[in-house]
């Protein structure tokens, strides 16, 4: 990794983070592994992107936190201007409360597809059925949602997925491990969705997909490959605070902005993944 720190252009957007606490207002659920040990608030995100040069951002608000999506929603009332974010909803959620949340600036549903095993890695937040109920109301209100979803899982639930009336946006570069190998047919096909204009990627996660450990260079070729199939249809994200790792584990932002720099070495390129397509996608 280069001695100089590298910071991204003006306007950047981080397009995944997550913020919890303080626990006094907002107490933290339980997710596991994922239960944060101390609060991340958005005045912590908002340091972290000062060092980094990042200007706005989406909150994808976290599992545990609830359905109320009250930390969330409290961000966006006091910073409109910077942020936009990704909702847990449940379908007997009101209409009332679809139109509070999307005048405060959410844009997406948060989908859970992750599979172990065989079976979901969680029963919390929005899963597929949920969503099934959910579509026609979230269409109406120029809502997409974001999918936590493996190529292999995609490549079986993209027929389903498309007969729904929204757009998708694919989490952490499709959550495949570095060692399926990007050339796999599940994953070329899923960068060949990216084409359509239908689905949209976040080239996040690398920390989560690697089986190599720092600096994650074998996730390279799935974001070069997303990059070069589709790169108006790219978004960047930091999944800050990195919850689920421990201390020996949780990434150095550097390593993941040296990732970002090293894949996309094209700066026009770039400035289109961290500026221009995330005000298209999230109406900044």
């Amino acid at each position: 990794m280069s001695n100089t720190a590298l910071r991204l252009p003006d306007g950047s957007c981080d397009c995944h983070f997550h913020i919890y606490g303080p626990f006094e207002r907002f107490p933290a659920g339980s997710e596991g592994r994922f239960t944060p040990a101390r609060a991340f608030t958005i005045e912590d995100a908002f340091a972290l992107w000062d060092r980094i040069g990042v200007m706005r951002g989406v909150i994808v608000h976290a599992v545990g936190s609830g359905a109320d999506n009250a930390v969330t929603f409290e961000a966006l009332r006091r910073f409109p201007d910077r942020l936009r974010a990704t909702a847990i909803l449940q379908p007997d959620v009101t209409d009332r409360r679809l139109d509070e949340l999307t005048d405060a600036g959410f844009k997406a549903v948060r989908v859970t597809m992750i599979r172990q095993d065989g079976k979901p890695v969680s029963t919390l937040g929005t899963s597929f059925d949920d969503l099934v109920e959910l579509a026609p109301r979230l269409a109406e209100r120029g809502w997409h949602a974001q999918i936590w979803i493996e190529s292999s899982d995609l490549a079986a639930a993209a027929e389903s997925l498309e007969r729904l009336p929204l757009t998708y946006v694919v989490d952490h570069m499709c959550r495949t491990m570095a060692d399926k190998g990007h050339r796999h047919p599940d994953y070329v096909a899923f960068t060949e969705r990216l084409k359509t204009g239908r689905y949209w990627v976040k080239i996040s996660g690398a920390d989560r997909n690697t089986r190599a450990g720092r600096p994650y260079r074998d996730t390279a070729p799935f974001m070069r490959a997303i990059v070069e199939a589709a790169p108006d249809q790219v978004v960047w994200g930091s999944d800050w605070p990195h919850v689920g790792h421990t201390d020996e584990t949780r990434p150095d932002l550097q390593d993941l902005l040296q990732l970002l720099w090293d894949c996309v070495p094209d700066e026009a390129v770039r400035r289109r993944i961290l500026i221009d397509n995330p005000t298209r996608l999230y109406g900044f």
